[in-house]
């Protein structure tokens, strides 16, 4: 539970820091002009607005809120998405390519587990509701009749005609 909340105090941070680690991780490795343009005009704006898109759609999940901690499938999809993207920050020319390919993948594939798990959990097919205490929760059943209750029987009167 411990990682799981951790991951959810670190998503909004995330948003922030990993496109700051790009041009941290450009002035370090000395990557050229071009690499800068690519730095500034896409990483940059790219990783910040999809970190908080997936944000957004992680903490929309009631179970997230309630428990404040992400899913076990939350934690392994981030992890290899941000170790992706701070492999990128390094700008070596050998396996860049392959990285940010594999990189816009797990991506996407980040945004297709939220999707699934925010609509995995909004059917209407769960009976257990989760409050922020932690406690379950299901509406109490209709009473049964039981056989040694007295049955009631209830008559309506008709309405009489008039004799005219």
């Amino acid at each position: 539970m411990l990682v799981r909340r951790a991951f959810f105090g670190w998503l909004i941070p995330a948003a922030f820091l990993l496109p700051l680690w790009m041009l941290v991780g450009w002035i370090v490795t000395g990557a050229g002009g071009w690499a800068l343009l690519w730095v500034l005009l896409i990483a940059i704006p790219g990783i910040f607005v999809w970190q908080l898109v997936l944000t957004l759609l992680v903490r929309a999940r009631g179970t997230v809120r309630a428990e404040r901690a992400v899913s076990w499938w939350d934690v392994a999809g981030f992890t290899v998405w941000h170790a992706l993207v701070i492999a990128l920050g390094f700008f070596v020319p050998a396996w860049w390519a392959g990285a940010l390919v594999v990189a816009i993948v797990v991506g996407l594939g980040v945004f297709w587990l939220s999707l699934w798990q925010l609509w995995s959990e909004a059917r209407p097919t769960r009976m257990l509701l989760r409050t922020a205490e932690g406690v379950a929760y299901l509406p109490p059943a209709a009473p049964a009749a039981s056989a040694d209750a007295p049955e009631i029987i209830v008559l309506g009167e008709k309405p009489r005609r008039s004799a005219s």
